[in-house]
């Protein structure tokens, strides 16, 4: 069985404390992973400017090709994780064994992770808008136009808490080691093998190991990473983001509520979108934010959601192994259990009605993991709870609401897809503060770009634009 251990500053920390990474269906051990307290990420970070200092000991450039070597190590490799040497193929095992997420999910994540390393140039190319990297490592420079520009690192280190449910996620840290800026993070008890499996790969890269600290743990290290660092994210639910809310140091991705508003001019051509709209709501077993929960109309709701339903009403559960496994296990079935607790409550609601109730049972659950099957419910009126709804698994609402009301009702939405050729909704559209990241026409909102920025530029939250002027001494000065 494979050990995880603790790494501070690159140096394995053989810990007093364990616990077991356990498979999701059966409860064996699959791992031991080593937990440190609070007090040693506190000690930890008294020092860590030095991963800072050691990155800037190579170039930007030097980093940036060096991770693209992490990419392609991370995802064809044998690496070094633990006290074992993992493959490919080991890694997909172990992650899927622990999250219950399918293995082919596992690789497409894998794959999502080392593209955006791979394409990392091109990235903070468009996030900075061009500007010379060599500027944020200097600190000012010359951006054009005969002015000096300068940008102050905001913290040496980008401190992370990461979640379980979603590999996925771990791309919007991956910047951070070519910005010059080390890592501290606390890897997901369920899914230590992303962070693990990455930071082996940029040390095999030649990036320094010292930019380097993995603090498995409880609360308590999180918190500590939260508190410590000058800069941290945080993955977590709705509760966790107003938790942080206007909290400058902190950046906290929770619940997405994306959604799809189809517009008057098209909505009598809905068939033509649901191929778009099925994808949306199914991929990645409905567990990113990114997924549609919501889909909006103002009319042919009721056969919109009927489609839907009978596209994805039947998905069933299948062994993590099977290429056409859909959905994913919830590891902690109390957690299954809660969420359908609350679906039940949506339901009762007048004006909510089950579109796949015909398709059988919901909660599958098991000795130890339970699932949830897909479903789509129609809301005939933005009123109800349920149009104001995310659950981690394939749910969406169908609501009916009038196209003049869609933007002063959706509420906050991480991705909005809009079918239109109404140029003034589209114009609308684009100035909705509700509205992240803006999809125009039949794009799936869990197709992103990479070279956008996604939930908040990250150029941004870990540097500082600021005024810097230069003088020329005297020389008189100069001489003394």
């Amino acid at each position: 069985m494979i050990t995880l251990s603790p790494l501070r500053w690159g140096k394995p920390y053989e810990s007093l404390d364990h616990t077991n990474v356990v498979h999701f269906d059966t409860g064996e051990p699959i791992a031991r992973i080593g937990n440190v307290g609070g007090g040693i990420v506190g000690k930890d970070m008294r020092q860590a400017h030095k991963a800072r200092e050691t990155l800037l000991q190579h170039s930007t450039d030097d980093l940036i090709e060096r991770c693209k070597r992490a990419a392609v190590l991370f995802e064809s490799a044998d690496l070094t994780v633990g006290d074992s040497t993992q493959s490919v193929d080991q890694f997909v095992h172990q992650q899927s064994a622990s999250t219950g997420l399918p293995e082919h999910m596992c690789r497409s994540n894998m794959t999502k992770n080392s593209f955006v390393l791979s394409n990392i140039d091109q990235i903070l190319d468009c996030l900075t808008r061009g500007l010379d990297l060599s500027i944020l490592s200097r600190g000012y420079g010359e951006e054009g136009r005969g002015v000096t520009v300068s940008y102050q690192c905001q913290s040496p280190v980008l401190g992370a808490v990461l979640p379980n449910n979603s590999p996925g996620v771990h791309t919007l840290w991956l910047p951070a080691i070519p910005l010059q800026i080390g890592l501290a993070l606390k890897p997901g008890s369920q899914e230590p093998w992303t962070p693990y499996r990455m930071v082996s790969a940029f040390i095999e890269a030649g990036i320094p190991k010292e930019a380097f600290g993995l603090y498995p743990g409880g609360h308590d290290a999180g918190g500590a990473i939260m508190t410590k660092t000058p800069r941290s994210m945080i993955f977590g639910s709705a509760q966790t983001v107003a938790q942080h809310e206007g909290n400058p140091k902190v950046q906290a991705h929770g619940p997405g509520f994306s959604k799809i508003l189809i517009c008057d001019d098209v909505v009598d051509d809905w068939e033509n979108y649901l191929d778009m709209m099925v994808e949306s709501v199914l991929s990645n077993s409905g567990r990113s934010c990114i997924n549609c929960s919501g889909i909006w109309a103002s009319r042919h709701t009721r056969e919109i959601a009927a489609a839907i339903a009978d596209r994805i009403g039947e998905v069933n559960v299948l062994p993590p192994s099977d290429p056409d496994a859909a959905l994913a296990a919830f590891t902690v079935k109390a957690m299954a259990t809660g969420t359908w607790s609350m679906v039940e409550q949506d339901l009762a609601e007048s004006g909510v009605e089950d579109m796949t109730a015909a398709f059988g049972e919901k909660l599958i659950e098991r000795d130890h993991c339970a699932y949830l099957r897909p479903m789509v419910v129609h809301a005939n009126s933005p009123d109800r709870a349920v149009a104001a709804k995310e659950y981690m698994f394939p749910f969406v609402s169908v609501v009916e609401c009038p196209q003049a009301e869609m933007l002063k009702r959706i509420g906050p939405t991480l991705v909005g897809t809009v079918l239109t050729a109404d140029q003034s909704f589209i114009d609308a559209a684009g100035s909705c503060v509700e509205i992240d990241r803006l999809n125009v026409g039949p794009i799936p909102t869990n197709r992103l770009n990479w070279l956008q920025p996604h939930e908040g530029n990250i150029i941004e939250f870990l540097f500082r634009s600021r005024a810097y002027q230069m003088a020329d001494l005297p020389v008189a000065a100069m001489t003394k």
